[in-house]
């Protein structure tokens, strides 16, 4: 055979003859199956050397990412205490002494100087970058689910959200460093693979890794799981939360680099904080931010367990009440969001700054009052002054009066009331869990009431801040209220107050969060007791269903507030009732293969879509149309060779079927063929260019879609061909990739995947481009740039499938394309958000 290349073979069962070929077109040899066989190519050695460095360069990346989120999170640390200790150490010498003297207005004005000084500072910085608000896991969870919101991932976002939760947590505001540490964990990530920042142009390296937003993602997520590992340390439990709260898909092969990642940040805290506070570098004694210290019983008292089989029903009934407060918390919390956002955030941005000063004067007033006037003096007991190890790193003989406040009380006797409100929470958490001396059942059920609705108010203030250790600390006085009213009034004295305050903490911020899997790994690290596994799943399973019988949780209402398209995990089993084509966007916005350049920034100036579809029309008279328009001539070729492509595919495909001598359809097909005339032959070609016609207006391919436009012209048949992104588009206008159209198409200038993505990840905004050096007239052919084969499904795919799709390859446009290759619609995530659905399902009931 080889040697009849260029001739006519005919074969059949017995020999093969071979005449001359009659001359034809490289289109026509395609079409009907005749193509010419070409010089068998030796297929280029893959470099197996580049990826082998791209791999390493990634590991060397995620360790680096590691190490910086622990230095974040240990300069947050430093501070806080030294501020902290200040603070406290200034206003207990003043309360000490005025004390006698009657002078504690005085006391009180100092702790308000120290506390409105601070949380101004937050707030400033917050209007310097106001996305730095909040504690940024919402944020976080928008962008790792497919969304971008503007500035999260910045460096001035992270500086300002380090130095603003310094000053917010030593303001005295109920919020922790635990939750922004996450935020900044995932701005670490996003920002140190890139080796460039938008805040400082002048650091900008020729780094030729990581230029697109899959690995940006993927660095995001292991970012946010060292931000967990450092703030709990939980390396573990960090790789969970960024699989189960942040990714809305999750590359298998990324897992162990996210747990190096988090096991990198641990240890780099735990390396520091050990030197830094006992003098011995190298122990690791200090794994996290927060230490719950360890759960042991006294070796004198051989009556007492951890937990026993009993306790698990007490522990099911504080998760109904943990979820039944976490959803009260969540509700009271949506209500002051949206008072926000309708009074305060259209006002000046001053009103949120004296917002953040009102609610610190309040707090600090509250903690000042209640302190004074509702504790109660408590007998130090002589086990609270040795405890477990854990304890003593946190009270002993040298620092008893920093950590047990005597306010107004008598020797030997301490405030139960300032212990718990003139302390750091953790150390306020620590008490909880491990003080033996009594807290009086009135005192925790004030301190619970107070410090609910305190934290509930301030949760959304322009400050950065966390909602972790202010529900665990809350929840922890739920949990040791439990355990006195059941040792005291029931008589169950086998109980460990200090489990109990641990199962509260975690049924009320279970209830408040709404995290199972994660949360559960968390708090075992952070307990360093594996037998409390058991107790803490199951409060924490029945807080979530409890809750979520009334509300969401409460990340995803303050991501519900900003209207962001989020997509939970599956959709209902009654969307399953509507079909792509009940819930696309049939109105497109498109280009075509060879466009004018004034069309182009038509479309990108009117619209903000991200993505484009690449079309052609099906025309009826085409070879009259084409004449002496390069353009329209440009944009019928490429259409006809796509479509020759497609021809030559389906000619192989039956070939090969009748090559298969089992099959039936090797009758068919000769049958077919000994039947064929040779007319029909020399107009197959022309029958499959003009296989469809649909009359429509003459619409010249340089003219942009128009409001203006009849519904015949809106949806008339386009044949689709790819997707062209935005930023590509503004891409090819800046660096004036065009033609003109007395010229070929060939001879418009080519950009490499460098050059195309060398303003990743900020390209320039078309509003802001000067293109008045562009002759509008010039033809921009994108077909080099376009993607000709992304994702498509068909109008009757039903809606789960679609979600499926969206959710496991991170997609932000699917076109629906029908059966003969023509776009009919597309589907953006907006179509795929709980209430357009339910919008959509009602629409399909009313019609049925």
């Amino acid at each position: 055979m080889a040697g009849c290349r260029g001739s006519l073979c005919c074969c059949c069962r017995w020999c093969c003859c071979c005449g001359e070929r009659e001359t034809r077109t490289p289109e026509e040899l395609t079409i009907l199956g005749e193509t010419q066989e070409e010089e068998d190519e030796i297929l280029p050695r893959k470099d197996y050397e580049k990826g082998r460095r791209y791999e390493a360069v990634k590991w060397m990346v995620v360790f680096a990412i590691g190490v910086c989120t622990g230095l974040v999170g240990l300069f947050v640390d430093f501070f806080v205490r030294l501020f902290t200790q200040l603070k406290f150490g200034v206003v207990q010498t003043s309360v000490e002494e005025c004390s006698q003297k009657g002078c504690l207005a005085l006391s009180l004005l100092e702790l308000l100087g120290f506390n409105l000084t601070f949380v101004f500072l937050a707030s400033l910085l917050v209007l310097i970058e106001p996305v730095a608000a909040g504690s940024g896991i919402p944020e976080v969870k928008c962008y790792l689910n497919g969304v971008k919101v503007p500035g999260i991932v910045r460096l001035r976002t992270l500086l300002c959200k380090i130095l603003g939760v310094l000053f917010s947590v030593a303001g005295g505001l109920f919020v922790g460093k635990e939750g922004p540490m996450i935020h900044s964990g995932s701005v670490v990530g996003a920002g140190l693979p890139q080796f460039q920042s938008i805040s400082l142009r002048k650091i900008q390296l020729n780094f030729p890794y990581f230029r697109s937003d899959r690995d940006k993602r993927d660095f995001v997520s292991a970012g946010a799981a060292a931000g967990v590992a450092a703030a709990f340390g939980a390396p573990i439990g960090g790789t969970l939360f960024s699989l189960e709260e942040g990714s809305s898909f999750w590359n298998q092969g990324l897992t162990w680099k996210v747990l190096f990642c988090s096991m990198s940040a641990t240890f780099t805290l735990n390396f520091f904080r050990s030197g830094i506070q006992f003098g011995s570098w190298g122990s690791f004694q200090l794994p996290g931010l927060l230490n719950f210290g360890e759960f042991k019983c006294s070796d004198s008292d051989k009556k007492c367990h951890l937990w026993t089989a009993m306790d698990l029903g007490f522990f099911v009934v504080m998760g109904v009440i943990g979820g039944l407060l976490g959803a009260t918390f969540n509700c009271l919390n949506k209500r002051l969001a949206k008072y926000r956002m309708r009074n305060v955030h259209p006002k000046p941005k001053l009103v949120r700054v004296l917002e953040s000063l009102l609610v610190s004067l309040v707090t600090t007033v509250v903690v000042f009052v209640a302190s004074m006037v509702l504790g109660e003096c408590r007998q130090i007991s002589s086990s609270s002054q040795i405890g477990n190890d854990s304890f003593q790193l946190q009270v002993t003989s040298e620092d008893m009066n920093s950590s047990i406040k005597t306010f107004f009380c008598p020797n030997d006797t301490y405030n139960d009331m300032a212990t718990l409100f003139f302390n750091p929470q953790e150390s306020a958490i620590l008490q909880l869990f491990h003080q033996d001396g009594t807290f009086s059942p009135i005192t925790l059920a004030l301190f619970f009431v107070l410090y609910f609705l305190l934290a509930c108010w301030t949760y959304g203030i322009s400050v950065p801040s966390g909602l972790f250790v202010p529900s665990l600390l809350c929840g922890a006085a739920f949990g040791r209220l439990v355990a006195n009213v059941l040792k005291s009034y029931i008589g169950l004295g086998h109980i460990y107050s200090g489990t109990f305050a641990l199962i509260g903490a975690a049924a009320f911020l279970g209830g408040v969060v709404r995290m199972t899997i994660s949360l559960t790994v968390i708090l075992l690290e952070s307990t360093n007791e594996i037998t409390y596994g058991l107790p803490i799943m199951v409060t924490l399973m029945v807080a979530k269903w409890t809750g979520d019988f009334f509300n969401k949780g409460i990340y995803d209402i303050h991501v519900g507030l900003r209207g962001v398209p989020l997509l939970e995990w599956e959709t209902e089993v009654e969307m399953d009732k509507l079909r792509a084509s009940d819930i696309m966007e049939p109105n497109l916005t498109y280009v075509y293969p060879h466009t004018r350049i004034q069309s182009l920034v038509s479309i990108l100036r009117t619209t903000v879509h991200h993505a484009f579809p690449v079309v052609t029309e099906n025309r009826g008279n085409e070879k009259e149309f084409m004449k002496g328009n390069q353009l329209i001539s440009n944009n019928i070729k490429f259409k006809k060779s796509s479509i020759l492509t497609r021809a030559g595919e389906q000619r192989k495909r039956s070939q090969s079927m009748k090559s298969y001598p089992s099959s039936e359809l090797r009758n068919m097909c000769d049958e077919h063929i000994a039947s064929e005339e040779p007319a029909e032959k020399e107009d197959l070609l022309q029958q499959m260019l003009e296989r469809r016609y649909t009359p429509y207006p003459n619409l010249y391919p340089d003219q942009s879609p128009s409001e203006d436009w009849t519904m015949e012209e809106r949806f008339r048949p386009l044949t689709f061909h790819g997707l062209i992104l935005r930023s590509q588009l503004v891409t090819l206008l800046v660096r004036g990739v065009c033609y003109s159209e007395s010229q070929s198409s060939a001879s418009q200038p080519r950009l490499s995947y460098a050059e195309m993505a060398e303003d990743y990840p900020r390209y320039p905004d078309i509003h802001d481009l000067d293109l008045t050096l562009l002759n509008p007239r010039m033809i921009v052919d994108v077909t080099p740039y376009m993607n000709p084969s992304p994702f498509t499904i068909s109008p009757n795919t039903h809606v789960s499938q679609v979600f499926n799709l969206f959710r496991t390859m991170g997609l932000r446009h699917l076109p629906v394309v029908n059966a003969v290759g023509e776009i009919v619609g597309i589907i953006t995530r907006h179509n795929l958000t709980y209430e357009f659905l339910q919008a959509r399902l009602r629409q399909h009931y009313q019609t049925i």
